[in-house]
């Protein structure tokens, strides 16, 4: 991989690297131009639930080709969003009813945001407008999102920009910012959100957005059992809308339809995106209640926000697809089943003494690199850790998906591992021996 970085007119991501051109891909397998096999670990970016090449799902996009591919969501519905509408409320907690589509997973949160403002403009609380968040999370790129996100490195070079948003400490319990071993947790990091209410003005809190299981800020944070009922009890003590983002979480990932299932835990919303499309095409949605729905109905009438890919039947039939071949081959416990043996797996790699953490649920994983085993020192940024791990896996024929700034928003190393849901034992053998082998080199390398 010392290739020259690319030499077209595309504007790449990272401008001194090189990039491969994909053809093609089968399964849980990408193939360049030039043949080479990449096992897609991490689903690109927690995106490919289903893998690649799926003639299911081509059928059913080309069927929907065959009829209408667009058309604009002000003007009209089509059958395929009010199936899935429907589906997605049947998967959701039972106080979901409606559903707005849309594009891309930043547009989608401040698709939520926007609605829960409007909500509370409309029930007679025009003072609730904050929204309060975590810090070491991430919940999108654009400005509004980048704001609510939880990550100093990579909202360094748009601060001015970014408007003030609250943030409260995060359920990291292998950091636990409150000082506490897992088993005296008394859930700090919790109470922490009525701290920070009581301290802003309940009457200016709108909502708490948070991930159910926080992913590419800090790699696969399961947090404590308890955490989320607690957080909704003093979302309900303040009357705070509480929204999950499930970006990365929802249709399955973690082995249940929704990541906040594990709980039992029913938010106001839930902003679900990357493995509803599967990468097949980009759809995402904002699932929420009734009483959100019928204050806006009731007050201005109209929902004050639009896209021009909201709706859009392309995607919807997509989705549909996606949703009835996990159904069909039972994807969502699959998920679960399969998770529990890769994460068994990836505890191989603690026989490395740069790895700290191993965590995860269902088929969404994180491998955190340290310093020292004993202190959790992370390593210097500039050595940049993930990136050699992920790079090194690359070139081995593995995809994963790496991130820095977990520790405390520079600082922190880990990758994700997130592979299709049709990803058999294994493979996940063949995932984990390529991992390893890598964290090995790097570690020898390092030291």
């Amino acid at each position: 991989m010392n290739k020259k970085p690319n030499e077209d007119h595309v504007f790449y991501r990272n401008l001194n690297r090189f990039y491969p051109a994909v053809r093609r891909g089968e399964g849980i397998y990408l193939y360049d131009t030039e043949g080479k096999a990449y096992i897609d670990g991490s689903g690109g970016a927690v995106v490919a639930a289903l893998g690649h090449g799926l003639r299911e799902i081509e059928t059913a996009m080309l069927a929907q080709l065959g009829n209408v591919a667009f058309a604009h969501g002000s003007q009209f519905t089509s059958p395929a969003a009010v199936e899935l509408a429907a589906r997605l409320v049947a998967m959701a907690p039972d106080n979901m009813s409606r559903v707005y589509f849309l594009s891309g997973g930043s547009e989608a949160v401040e698709t939520a945001v926007k609605m829960a403002r409007q909500y509370q403009v409309d029930r007679g609380k025009p003072m609730k407008f904050k929204v309060i968040s975590r810090w070491t999370s991430y919940h999108g790129n654009t400005l509004g999102a980048l704001a609510l996100s939880g990550h100093t490195g990579r909202r360094r070079y748009y601060q001015p920009l970014i408007q003030h948003t609250p943030h409260i400490v995060p359920a990291y319990c292998y950091r636990c910012p409150c000082g506490r071993k897992p088993e005296s947790c008394a859930l700090e990091c919790a109470d922490d959100l009525e701290k920070t209410i009581l301290y802003e003005g309940p009457d200016s809190v709108s909502a708490f957005l948070a991930e159910p299981v926080v992913g590419a800020t800090a790699g696969a944070l399961v947090p404590k059992d308890g955490y989320f009922q607690r957080i909704r009890e003093i979302c309900d003590r303040y009357d705070v809308l509480l929204i999950v983002d499930e970006v990365m979480t929802g249709i399955g990932r973690t082995g249940r339809n929704f990541a906040v299932d594990h709980w039992g835990v029913k938010p106001d919303m839930i902003v679900c995106a990357k493995g509803l499309g599967a990468g097949y095409y980009p759809v995402f949605g904002v699932i929420t209640t009734e009483a959100v729905h019928r204050a806006i109905k009731e007050g201005n009438g109209n929902f004050v926000h639009g896209h021009t890919y909201s709706q859009n039947p392309l995607a919807c039939a997509t989705a549909l697809a996606v949703l009835e071949y996990i159904e069909k081959h039972d994807l969502v416990r699959r998920s679960a089943d399969l998770g529990a043996y890769l994460l068994e797996r990836l505890r191989g790699l603690y026989r490395h003494d740069i790895v700290g953490d191993v965590r995860g649920l269902g088929l969404f994983a994180g491998v955190e690199f340290v310093r020292n085993r004993e202190t959790k020192e992370p390593f210097p940024p500039a050595q940049k850790v993930n990136t050699l791990v992920s790079n090194l896996a690359f070139a081995k024929g593995l995809i994963v998906y790496p991130g820095g700034g977990g520790a405390d928003g520079v600082n922190g190393d880990h990758v994700l591992i997130a592979p299709p849901f049709i990803i058999t034992e294994g493979e996940i053998d063949r995932l984990t021996a390529i991992l390893d082998a890598t964290v090995g080199e790097v570690a020898a390398e390092l030291h």
